[in-house]
């Protein structure tokens, strides 16, 4: 009875013994047997995911994370691509009108205020994944964006540099602004003064990034370290950094945002903050399930806030004398 209680998403078990079965679970691979769910009447639910990201390894990692929390709840995911515009709205109200249970939205269709807007008014549960600023009526889970900026910056600074160049990501997303604001703290607090110059419009691609790290580097007083707003973006300043013969880390230190598997792709893997990205893509679809099964929670329950890790690797080192 405790077992079924907790695969099916009921609220009334202790956190320990919930863990104790989930752990089980995973250590036997059990999964329900579907017929015998029908039979007991329980509805397989449907959940829509879009998505519309730049970077293949962001969502690979979130498709990754989604599928295998769907396939141990009994859930059916539904992948849709969108692109920013109307084609998230046309997406949306075809999963709507096919009766879909909820929506999950990774960045940047988390910040889509159109979209946002359509779903509160038809009353269809949703989770904003990596929203900076999101919506109170939807289910939400994200981390804390600024101070994980923050202690990236924090971390630089400590190695001894004082020329930060600061790649800003999609100006479109909330995300971006909150990682500028977190670097830009962290400058304040260490009485280091901030040089706009030092500090270059990205899109979250790898070609905006290289287009990003040029501009950084041609500056009259050039910066001793890059922190980009995502891997890709970072990895196309190492790109940038070689082609004009200089050695990362020894001429300059580059530093990411995500850890993707595309940090542990170049030479020199990156330092960066480690997101839980495939964490979060699996509480977005428990938040689901458990809205489904067991009703309406807080908002303080359905605003999830996830921890972030500082990786070091070889891409980082005190600037040269």
């Amino acid at each position: 009875m405790t077992v079924s209680r907790v695969t099916n998403g009921e609220g009334n078990v202790r956190p320990g013994t919930r863990h104790a079965v989930e752990a089980a679970i995973t250590a036997l691979s059990y999964a329900p047997n579907a017929a015998a769910r029908k039979l007991a009447g329980a509805r397989q639910l449907r959940v829509g995911l879009l998505y519309s990201n730049p970077s293949a390894a962001y969502l690979s990692e979130f498709l990754v994370g989604s599928l295998d929390q769907a396939s141990r709840r009994d859930v059916r995911l539904i992948v849709e691509k969108c692109e920013l515009g109307d084609h998230e709205l046309e997406v949306a109200r075809h999963l709507i009108a096919g009766g879909i249970d909820g929506i999950i939205l990774p960045s940047p269709l988390c910040d889509s205020a159109d979209l946002i807007a359509m779903l509160v008014e038809k009353g269809v549960p949703a989770v904003l994944v990596g929203s900076g600023k999101p919506s109170e009526a939807l289910f939400a889970v994200s981390i804390d964006e600024t101070a994980a900026a923050y202690a990236m910056t924090r971390h630089i600074l400590a190695l001894g540099h004082r020329r930060i160049g600061f790649v800003i990501g999609n100006p479109a997303q909330s995300a971006s602004p909150d990682r500028l604001d977190g670097y830009r703290a962290a400058l304040r607090d260490a009485r280091v003064p901030a040089d706009e110059g030092l500090i270059a419009q990205g899109l979250f691609t790898y070609r905006s990034g290289l287009a990003a790290a040029e501009r950084l580097l041609d500056h009259d007083n050039p910066p001793t370290a890059i922190f980009a707003s995502n891997d890709d973006m970072a990895a196309a300043a190492v790109a940038v950094a070689h082609r004009r013969g200089l050695d990362v880390p020894g001429d300059l230190t580059v530093c990411g945002f995500d850890d993707t598997t595309l940090a542990t792709a170049i030479w020199p893997e990156l330092t960066t903050i480690h997101q839980p990205i495939a964490d979060m893509s699996r509480a977005a679809v428990e938040m689901l399930v458990g809205q489904a099964r067991r009703g309406q929670e807080t908002v303080a329950e359905r605003h999830q806030l996830l921890a972030f890790t500082l990786v070091r690797r070889q891409s980082e080192a005190p600037p040269r004398e």
